[in-house]
């Protein structure tokens, strides 16, 4: 196990430094930099001053001297600046990352609550009225775009009920909170459960095929623990997988979505930067959610040893 763990380290460690060499260029190589778009917005371009901007900035520097610059700063836990609020990077993710981690979780939960069981149910009522109506729901999800499905229940919520289900002011109690996040988590969590629902069907399918179940039926074991505890604990290895990818994805899955319901999270602020080319919270996001990423599936890797004993590392 510890030399495993040394290996999936060091990969991660490598699949990061990649990550930020192939975002830091890609940033430096796109037409426009910060002083381009603060001289254009003031409607004249001095080139004394313009100059003088990108070499208080670094950007006259080659791009690897820039790298090597940030890469230092990175690793002593500076991520730079931020050339629009000159505020640190980490003190502009602070307060977005629990907002943005509580949409996700909530997102998470409402794909595997809902997801999860109805894939066993499809699987288990096989070619009846029931698993068509199911596979109809979960290939919708999977069809329609989260900020399509956003607009859409906005538009519901002020022709039937006069209410805009957007964030204009922290919420004060957790009751408030819920109500605020229940909506937008549900739009992005509806696909995410729509794939948990294909492939819980297609898992448990499998499984319930196997002569183990037909012996479990044949000694009079119960319709709930056939399925639940010997089919859905055989299935449960990709169904795992999947909830581990959903559950990163949902983490830097959200930009659009917080943009359409206003909410001040991490993904709202990238769609800032990105516009701004302020590149110190564009490539400090990146990293971030690049770590959760890489964490995320060592995680679940690790975890197959919970649900299936035969596996060793």
């Amino acid at each position: 196990m510890a030399s495993y763990l040394v290996r999936r380290f060091l990969l991660m460690m490598l699949t990061l430094v990649g990550i930020s060499i192939v975002i830091f260029t890609l940033l430096r190589i796109v037409p426009g930099n910060i002083a381009d778009i603060l001289f254009s917005a003031a409607g004249m371009i001095n080139p004394a001053e313009k100059a003088q901007l990108e070499k208080e900035l670094g950007l006259d520097q080659p791009i690897y001297i820039q790298y090597i610059q940030w890469i230092s700063g990175l690793l002593h836990g500076d991520l730079g600046y931020s050339y629009i609020s000159e505020k640190p990077t980490l003190q502009e993710l602070a307060p977005r990352l629990p907002i943005s981690g509580k949409l996700a979780a909530m997102a998470l939960g409402f794909a595997v609550l809902f997801g999860i069981p109805l894939g066993v149910i499809s699987a288990v009522k096989q070619n009846t009225s029931l698993d068509y109506v199911l596979r109809v729901v979960s290939l919708s999800g999977l069809s329609l775009p989260s900020f399509w499905l956003g607009l859409l229940i906005l538009m519901v919520c002020v022709r039937y009920f006069g209410w805009i289900p957007i964030y204009t002011e922290p919420p004060k109690t957790w009751w408030n909170e819920l109500l605020l996040f229940a909506i937008p988590a549900a739009a992005v969590g509806f696909r995410s459960s729509a794939l948990m629902m294909r492939l819980t069907r297609s898992s448990m399918l499998e499984v319930l095929r196997q002569d183990y179940i037909r012996t479990a039926r044949a000694k009079g074991a119960s319709y709930a623990k056939v399925n639940f505890v010997h089919a859905l604990r055989n299935a449960v290895l990709p169904i795992v997988t999947i909830v581990g990818i959903e559950a990163a994805f949902l983490v830097g899955g959200l930009i659009v979505t917080e943009t359409v319901f206003n909410i001040p999270g991490i993904g709202r602020l990238v769609v800032d930067a990105i516009a701004r080319r302020d590149y110190p919270i564009i490539q400090g996001v990146i990293i971030l959610f690049s770590g959760i990423y890489v964490l995320v599936n060592l995680l679940v890797d690790l975890s197959y040893t919970l649900f299936d004993p035969r596996i060793r590392y």
